[in-house]
């Protein structure tokens, strides 16, 4: 563990557990199937608790910043695994393409949307942007027997707006268009409805030449506001 892997960690510690809400956490873990235990923090609460525990210290290094969110994503409660998020999309601008491996691991360890979204549309994407060689691994990913790293790739352009590689986007979505997890067929309608803000008639066409190979929700969400 890092110097300042373990000094974050203990700022974090310091301000996070006295503000714990036994009360709240419950309705949060109830409201993620249960699957993890909380803190009890709401989000406005948690981000200025989360400033005030980075507050003063330096940048990460790579080493830093892989050593950092393993350590809190390892931790019990889930707030842990948010300030990860935040800190990784913080920072995004520091790792190497070969950081994507760490990236992975927590895609597939912990898994549910509320960490997986804001890795794939925040700190993923970022990383491509950076690394275009990484549009390969992209690709790679929206093949993967893991729903939650197909889903990464098919939300990992969400906020590219014109930048989008729209080959890529309706590639991935068309491919996955049988998919028959919900949170798949979520992220379709989720990004072509997301490009339709740029491109609508683009989006549009696609759908209507792949309508029936798209699901119901996919094709709702793609087109609610067209």
């Amino acid at each position: 563990m890092s110097d300042l892997t373990a000094s974050l960690l203990a700022r974090l510690d310091e301000v996070l557990l006295p503000a714990a809400d036994p009360v709240r956490a419950e309705g949060q873990a109830a409201y993620m199937k249960n699957q993890f235990p909380f803190l009890g923090l709401p989000s406005p609460a948690l981000r200025k608790l989360e400033r005030a525990a980075l507050a003063g210290l330096p940048p990460p290094t790579e080493d830093d910043l892989r050593s950092i969110v393993s350590a809190l994503w390892v931790r019990d409660q889930r707030e842990f695994q948010y300030v990860a998020c935040s800190y990784l999309t913080r920072h995004v601008a520091v790792p190497r393409p070969g950081f994507l491996t760490t990236a992975r691991s927590l895609v597939t360890t912990k898994s549910w949307w509320d960490t997986i979204d804001p890795i794939a549309t925040r700190f993923v994407g970022g990383l491509v942007t950076r690394h275009p060689s990484l549009v390969l691994e992209m690709d790679a990913w929206s093949r993967d027997d893991n729903m939650w790293v197909v889903r990464t790739a098919i939300l990992h352009q969400l906020h590219y707006g014109a930048a989008t590689d729209t080959e890529r986007l309706f590639g991935y979505c068309a491919a996955q268009a049988g998919h028959r997890d919900f949170f798949v067929r979520k992220a379709i309608g989720w990004a072509l409805r997301q490009y339709a803000r740029t491109d609508p008639e683009a989006v549009r066409s696609f759908v209507e030449a792949n309508r029936s190979s798209l699901s119901g929700l996919s094709v709702r969400e793609a087109t609610k506001h067209l």
